[in-house]
């Protein structure tokens, strides 16, 4: 029987497709088996659309912006001046010998990238909710683009810092570099890894607390504070003694530590703190992905 409107179709078109059907399959989705599984391979296989997504955080940063990429450099300038006002006039706060300049622009290379990554990943979650909810794609591929586009960034601020060294040194200031200066990949290393771990960490968390997205940049602020990036260490061994504790365990001294002393020639490095901080770092991916994992899961419930 043919109803007007409706296009018959034959009993044998199921029996034909299911014959016809191939059992290889491109891409196949299922739930993960376990909560360290990363799945960088799947990571890899979307190099494309992780190319794609750092293309597009580095280009909306300087968007319909009359300076651009000018803004890379005015920041950590305008940051130097305001340090070098406020904490080296005001507060007075010694800077080991080093020019000031130099001293600020050191720790604010590194800080910046390290807080604008966990800021930024943060919101990982909350801010592709309509992305994730339409489209499969491995949601790793997101925070990591934040972490390595915060790389140029990085690089520009370092030239910066490049630049004011070499004026130093043409003006005869001694700056005892030395081959600690060849730790720099693994002190970025450990930025990325330390903000990545706790973006994806407080982005997982903010998919069922929503107030949590209002204390990140607090909290990272508040952060700085107990780190030596205003102040060097021996300012704290001598009238702060005992806050010391708090800030050695702070798995981002050892990085400032060693590259001040580094490329500066002033503070102290030891190997205990730097593995302490890799190990730390390592620890909290970990972590971070077994959280990421589990709330990946489910976080369109959530959201």
């Amino acid at each position: 029987k043919i109803i007007p409107g409706i296009i018959p179709i034959p009993l044998n078109f199921k029996t034909n497709i299911m014959a016809n059907s191939s059992n290889e399959w491109d891409l196949i989705i299922e739930p993960r088996g376990s909560l360290f599984k990363l799945n960088l391979k799947e990571v890899w296989k979307y190099k494309d659309l992780l190319e794609m997504y750092i293309k597009r955080d580095i280009v909306t940063f300087y968007k319909q912006t009359i300076l651009g990429p000018l803004w890379f450099f005015i920041q950590p300038i305008f940051t130097t001046v305001v340090f070098m006002f406020v904490f080296g006039g005001l507060a007075g706060i010694p800077t080991d010998g080093i020019p000031q300049p130099l001293f600020y622009l050191s720790g604010i290379c590194l800080w910046n990238y390290f807080s604008d990554s966990l800021i930024k990943t943060s919101d990982t979650f909350y801010t592709n909710q309509s992305v994730f909810g339409k489209v499969y794609f491995p949601r790793l591929v997101v925070p990591i683009s934040v972490t390595i586009s915060g790389l140029l960034k990085m690089l520009i601020q370092f030239l910066l810092f490049v630049g004011v060294y070499v004026y130093f040194v043409a003006k005869g200031t001694h700056i005892g570099i030395n081959y600690y200066a060849f730790l720099l990949p693994v002190l970025i290393f450990i930025l990325a890894g330390l903000g990545l771990a706790f973006g994806i960490i407080v982005s997982s968390m903010t998919t069922k607390y929503r107030d949590l997205k209002f204390l990140v940049a607090f909290a990272v602020q508040l952060w700085m504070y107990f780190t030596p990036v205003i102040y060097p260490l021996s300012v704290m061994e001598g009238s702060y003694k005992k806050y010391m504790w708090l800030i050695q365990a702070n798995p981002l001294t050892a990085v400032l530590q060693t590259f001040k002393y580094g490329f500066l020639g002033k503070g102290s490095f030891s190997w205990f703190s730097l593995g302490y901080s890799f190990a730390f770092t390592i620890i909290l991916l970990f972590i971070g992905t077994i959280i990421f994992n589990r709330v990946e899961r489910s976080f369109m419930d959530v959201v």
